[in-house]
């Protein structure tokens, strides 16, 4: 995709998708600009459907929002309060973990360092970068499987590995995207742009969209 069309997607993206629903972690940092919040929540959501994860977030903030608070329950505390996320006993197990280890080395206080975010268990590239972005608001690029597979559906790039969509994003992409990126296509690919039989026919970029790796277009109106 060429940059003149790289930047009419971008700007059509930015006109339509507040009007889609709005990734879970997107809707605690609205209400909250608390890094700690965005990080555990980032940690419930990850194969987890947004709806889940923002109930159990929700209870789980009631009873402990703060490492502190966090680290004086017990994993099978933390269990009964996420379930059912995704993996929630690993899930709780590492929340606890993060929770002692930002008291021992970081003094409580979520890092705002890549590097260090990533050395927290179970805490990848994407919950990293979503840290990074929504909880303080530094350049960062978050790649989860929606912006991974619509970035390659749309012909921004042409990578296999999320890991490797989000160095060519870095590469290419104007830096003024790069906060909101993951916002606009998330809300895109929960919406409109699903993995299989996606709803073209609805898609505001319908007319820049090569539509790569579509088989299946939904009904006759693409």
């Amino acid at each position: 995709m060429d940059s003149d069309t790289l930047e009419k997607v971008l700007n059509t993206l930015k006109s339509e998708y507040k009007k889609w629903n709005a990734p879970v972690v997107t809707l605690i940092k609205e209400r909250t600009n608390d890094p700690y919040k965005i990080l555990i929540s980032t940690v419930l959501s990850l194969r987890t459907q947004d709806k889940t994860t923002h109930k159990a977030a929700e209870r789980l903030f009631k009873v402990a929002d703060t490492p502190e608070k966090m680290v004086k329950l017990t994993e099978k505390e933390i269990e009964k309060l996420i379930y059912p996320v995704g993996f929630y006993r690993t899930k709780a197990k590492n929340i606890k973990k993060i929770s002692q280890i930002l008291l021992d080395k970081y003094d409580g206080k979520v890092p705002d360092d890549l590097d260090e975010l990533l050395k927290l268990p179970g805490v990848g590239r994407k919950t990293a970068n979503l840290v990074i972005t929504l909880g303080y608001g530094k350049l960062g690029i978050c790649v989860d499987t929606h912006v991974h597979r619509i970035s390659n559906r749309l012909g921004i790039v042409n990578t296999k590995t999320p890991f490797e969509t989000e160095m060519e994003l870095r590469r290419i992409l104007p830096k003024k995207w790069w906060i909101e990126y993951n916002d606009m296509l998330v809300s895109l690919g929960q919406t409109i742009c699903r993995p299989i039989n996606p709803k073209c026919y609805r898609c505001p970029l319908n007319e820049y969209c090569p539509k790569i790796g579509v088989k299946v277009k939904s009904k006759s109106r693409v």
